[in-house]
């Protein structure tokens, strides 16, 4: 286990952006995250865990107390089904499916960050989530001091929320399981319509699965959404906004705006969400908004592949980025009447 003091967290998020922790320790067990987790909750010490730092808005003050890296491994293959050490790198772990011939995480391919956050945020991306594949998450449960197994059905999935999510100070994750599909190397049926037009087929379909994984990597590219050190359009958290969720009633609302701003004839994105919920695109309210690709004149910016990307150009602060976050947010709530709520984790700040 490695201790340093008055350490830079910047480096350890996709932002890179955030000042320094007082105290960062890097685990690389099981045992080593209990150990640092069950000290700072006897000292009283906050805590701060961070995984792949890529879900990550941390305070340009940065953070007092122990801020905890999980850096653990662990990648198990036993059949169809799948264990992997909250520390692992996630688009690796899919990579390494699909060369055994396995499909249901493809679709997720270049996805940045740590296995163990994608219970947490119920990862999704390209007409998959988490939700789908998990079975079990294996956490250590700070309010009772025990290892504890849960399963799926009491993980309370919901879209880029779990019960993890609800309460983050109770659990830690030490290990994600899941049950992926033997499918004769072929994905599984492809859901997301542009994952399905830009291979040629129909949704439903199934493809090779590294054929999907290829595709999707390509995709996320053109947006900004695969990380490259010398792109700063891939300095981000992916997505910053969720996409909102709307009652019918706010729907109708939502659409009598639209008509007023844009026209009677402008449909926006919608697509069932359950429970009568509608869920609409983040990125069409931002775009329709005025905040368009490349938008900002600071330091932190738009991205120029992605209208829901918020990147740092290089020199950004966290406040730089908050700023530009917050014009977007209140701008859309103006236009639309929708409020669109951030996806990162903020530490020492809030939106």
């Amino acid at each position: 286990m490695q201790e340093r003091h008055d350490a830079p967290l910047a480096p350890l998020t996709t932002f890179r952006l955030g000042g320094p922790a007082t105290r960062l320790i890097t685990a690389v067990t099981d045992a080593e995250v209990i150990d640092a987790v069950r000290e700072a909750d006897e000292t009283g010490t906050p805590l701060l865990i961070i995984g792949g730092g890529s879900n990550l808005v941390i305070s340009d003050k940065g953070f007092e107390g122990t801020a905890l890296r999980i850096a653990t491994t662990g990648f198990a293959l036993d059949g169809t089904r799948l264990e992997l050490a909250a520390g692992e790198n996630w688009s690796d772990a899919v990579a390494r499916t699909v060369a055994a011939g396995l499909a249901g995480i493809e679709c997720m391919a270049g996805i940045p960050g740590s296995a163990g956050a994608t219970p947490i945020q119920n990862v999704g991306a390209y007409g998959q989530e988490v939700a789908s594949t998990i079975t079990e998450v294996v956490a250590y449960d700070r309010r009772t001091g025990d290892t504890v197994t849960i399963p799926n059905a009491e993980c309370a999935f919901s879209y880029r929320h779990s019960r993890f999510k609800e309460d983050p100070t109770r659990y830690v994750v030490l290990r994600v399981r899941f049950e992926l599909e033997d499918a004769g190397g072929l994905s599984a049926p492809l859901k997301y319509p542009e994952t399905a037009r830009a291979l040629g087929v129909e949704a439903g379909d199934r493809v090779p699965a590294a054929v999907a994984r290829e595709t999707v990597l390509r995709l996320r590219a053109g947006k900004g959404m695969v990380l490259d050190a010398e792109d700063h359009d891939t300095w981000s958290a992916g997505s910053f906004f969720t996409n909102p969720i709307l009652t019918a009633a706010e729907h109708a609302a939502f659409l009598d705006r639209v008509a007023e701003r844009l026209g009677p004839d402008v449909a926006p994105p919608a697509f069932p969400a359950g429970d009568g919920m509608i869920k609409t695109s983040a990125a069409w309210l931002i775009d329709r908004a005025g905040f368009t690709k490349g938008y900002g004149a600071g330091r932190a910016r738009i991205s120029t592949k992605h209208t829901l990307a918020l990147t740092n150009r290089g020199e950004a602060t966290t406040e730089d980025l908050l700023a530009l976050a917050r014009e977007v947010r209140d701008g859309v709530h103006e236009a639309f009447g929708v409020t669109l709520v951030n996806e990162p984790v903020t530490v020492g700040v809030s939106l």
